[in-house]
């Protein structure tokens, strides 16, 4: 019976895909066609400016290799500036008062700016995503490297985020 419902499952994908390109459905960047291109090139005009702190630094880096796709060298037209925060609380409290779970919440709020004397804003926005991490008591090298896991697949999830609404802009705004 697995191997039908597998098979439905497979058919009803297909059958999506297929109505999806029907409405002109298409992605935004990195999809090969005319308009893709122009816009994956307008993101890689984009520097991405210095963020503090370690996981912004990992931000920085996923935002990079999302603008840039591994293209050659662009003169820079933008600086994307982004203020990204990371904070914890406990939402699961032993009797003990120790948390035995943690929510993450990243928050980031960006600005994509001109190179030019004025250096006006053209848009900006914010992403936001939200993790947990469970604490096992008296495991603290499994923690940390459960946390660091989390922190980083935030990371991957927001620079995702702001990569999808700068590439939004771009397409509504082919010359700014």
């Amino acid at each position: 019976m697995a191997g039908a419902e597998g098979i439905a499952r497979r058919l009803l994908l297909l059958a999506a895909s297929a109505a999806l390109g029907g409405c002109g459905f298409r992605p935004l960047y990195g999809g090969g066609n005319e308009v893709d291109a122009g816009v994956q090139a307008r993101l890689a005009e984009v520097n991405v400016q210095l963020i503090p702190e370690r996981s912004g630094q990992l931000l920085r880096q996923a935002l990079q290799a999302r603008l840039e796709r591994g293209g050659a060298p662009v003169a820079r037209r933008y600086d994307l500036s982004v203020q990204y925060g990371l904070s914890a609380e406990a939402i699961g409290i032993q009797q003990d008062s120790s948390g035995s779970r943690v929510r993450l919440v990243g928050v980031a709020n960006w600005a994509l700016l001109a190179q030019n004397a004025q250096r006006s804003t053209l848009v900006s926005g914010s992403a936001r995503e939200v993790d947990a991490v469970n604490v096992i008591n008296q495991q603290f090298f499994a923690a940390e490297l459960t946390s660091t896991a989390v922190q980083r697949r935030m990371v991957e999830a927001v620079a995702e985020q702001i990569t999808t609404q700068l590439a939004v802009y771009f397409a509504r705004k082919p010359t700014a």
